[in-house]
């Protein structure tokens, strides 16, 4: 059986379903300040279409999956629905992207159901910061989600920071020395026009070189860690002295699309072969019509056969994207 390949020779092995639009925050990059409309229960994949899918996708070389949202500690029995993957044969890694806020609640069910990686969305290490990007003031629960992550032996637990000129810029030395003191492995990503009602400003863009260089200014040279090809989208590099790392996204200075090796679910279960490229395939119609695993994998050929060599974004040409991240699960 033929394994996933797209048309330029990439080899798709990691999987991002997005299981809830809705989230408990909301973040002003991330979301329209006013209510946007959320979908309708019946309008989201059922978690047996979910395992459906995954079960089809295995034979022809998926083995990562990320659960994504919204917030997907939001949804209802999310720590089933990890056990159910976790049993699937041939699935080696599960990780979920979360916001932190129900993570010192919900952790040790996650980790029991046989979730392996976390990383934490968290933009600032100021309270009052926090209240004003996330709109909501839940700083000390998502410190506390922190903390459950490492108690509970996640590794690595990620720490991943949208740096944005004027923000959070000045804070860069105070994230960085998470990961001089703690196991943590802190990743900073280049802010990024997703969603076309998010208020996206080039004058807030800072590129991942400039941050790596106010790090050297203060640490000294980053030693950087070797990856290969299927590691994901991050530089890493290893602090001096430090017991965690530090990572760099540079989706728009720094393309890494030559060894992209993803596709996604959204929430409404469109299947997107490229985070910054509005190309969608209809998955759910396909599963509920009773799509058979053949006929699923033939949709992910499909999809995998149009996606972009590269997304033709930089930090001087950029286009927004049209749908909201929540609705993406990037």
């Amino acid at each position: 059986m033929n394994v996933l390949n797209d048309s330029v020779g990439r080899r798709v092995s990691y999987l991002r379903i997005s299981v809830t639009d809705r989230c408990n925050l909301r973040c002003r990059y991330c979301t329209p300040e006013d209510q946007f409309p959320l979908l309708d229960h019946q309008d989201i994949l059922t978690y047996e279409e979910i395992l459906t899918v995954v079960r089809a996708l295995v034979p022809v070389g998926i083995d990562k999956v990320r659960l994504t949202g919204g917030e997907p500690l939001v949804r209802k029995g999310i720590e089933q629905l990890v056990a159910w993957i976790n049993d699937i044969n041939g699935i080696h890694d599960i990780s979920l992207t979360t916001n932190g806020v129900l993570l010192a609640e919900k952790g040790k069910d996650l980790r029991d159901a046989g979730l392996s990686r976390i990383n934490i969305s968290l933009d600032t290490l100021k309270k009052e910061k926090f209240s004003y990007i996330t709109r909501r003031d839940y700083f000390s629960r998502v410190m506390q989600g922190v903390e459950t992550a490492l108690s509970l032996g996640f590794s690595p637990v990620k720490i991943n920071v949208v740096a944005m000129r004027g923000f959070n810029d000045d804070e860069i030395i105070d994230f960085a020395a998470l990961a001089e003191k703690l196991p943590i492995h802190v990743r900073f990503i280049e802010y990024m026009p997703i969603g076309s009602g998010t208020g996206w400003q080039a004058g807030q863009f800072i590129s991942t070189e400039e941050i790596r260089r106010r790090i050297e200014d203060h640490y000294g040279l980053l030693q950087p860690i070797p990856t290969d090809n299927c590691a994901g989208p991050a530089e890493v590099y290893s602090l001096p002295g430090g017991s965690g790392r530090i990572g760099f996204i540079g989706a728009l200075s720094n393309h890494f699309c030559d060894r992209c090796n993803r596709v996604r679910i959204t929430a409404d279960g469109r299947l997107r072969p490229c985070l910054l490229a509005d190309i969608e395939f209809d998955l759910k119609t396909h599963l509920r019509h009773g799509a058979d695993a053949e006929a699923i994998r033939a949709l992910f050929f499909q999809a995998l056969a149009k996606k972009p060599k590269s997304h033709g974004m930089s930090c001087n040409s950029v286009k927004k994207c049209v749908r909201l991240m929540s609705s993406i699960g990037g």
